[in-house]
């Protein structure tokens, strides 16, 4: 069995985190929370659905590699529901500043973040417009989180979801009247996910030797 990487107090800290930001907009129903939750087994009462910067940084530590991990899968669980959103990018911000952070990629990202119409400032969000080409840089940022915990695996492997969820048929009366696309159509960013959620299930399977079933039915 695969020794953890990181201690004990650095993950609860680490997850803490994540909570924080999968929470931060409030858009996380009873079943997302469930399966949060369960990923989380039995480190769950030493972990905090909400955490502030300072806590975050007396909890990780000074490694800067270490932060830099974090803020990337921070950002990985954030863009999960296809949606960037402001709240959730102030809190990375706050946690970036707390860890002394400045990564130049996450700017690109700023432009696709979900906000009020100016013409409807009550009404409801819309998605910022992007050159994807601008995303290159937070792409190949992004590609880079490291998957050395199985802890964080675990948690991974739980929140990014195993197929390409949203894509369906909406029909009244037996008819068909819109088609909405799947999220790897929606998200730029899609990729990555995928990409992280595969390496999470590697590390679990080759370097844990752990039985995934469960994260891939």
């Amino acid at each position: 069995m695969t020794q953890n990487q990181y201690t004990q107090q650095q993950i609860d800290a680490w997850l803490s985190g994540l909570l924080s930001v999968a929470w931060a907009d409030g858009d996380f129903g009873e079943q997302e929370q469930a399966i949060i939750s369960s990923s989380i087994g039995k480190s769950k009462s030493s972990i905090q659905n909400s955490i502030s910067p300072k806590q975050l940084r007396a909890g990780l530590g000074d490694d800067p590699n270490l932060a830099e991990q974090f803020i990337r899968t921070a950002v990985m669980v954030a863009i999960a529901d296809g949606i960037y959103s402001v709240q959730e990018f102030k809190l990375i911000h706050e946690f970036s500043e707390a860890l002394d952070l400045k990564v130049e990629a996450l700017s690109s990202l700023e432009e696709t973040l979900c906000k009020p119409h100016p013409d409807d400032p009550n009404g409801e969000l819309v998605n910022g417009v992007v050159d994807h080409s601008l995303l290159n840089p937070v792409k190949e940022w992004l590609d880079q989180v490291e998957v050395k915990d199985p802890r964080l695996a675990r948690f991974l492997c739980k929140m990014i979801p195993a197929q390409c969820p949203f894509e369906r048929d909406v029909t009244l009366f037996g008819h068909k009247i819109v088609h909405i696309p799947p999220m790897c159509k929606l998200n730029p960013l899609y990729d990555q996910l995928v990409g992280l959620r595969f390496r999470s299930l590697s590390y679990l399977a080759d370097e844990c030797h752990e039985d995934i079933t469960e994260y891939i039915q």
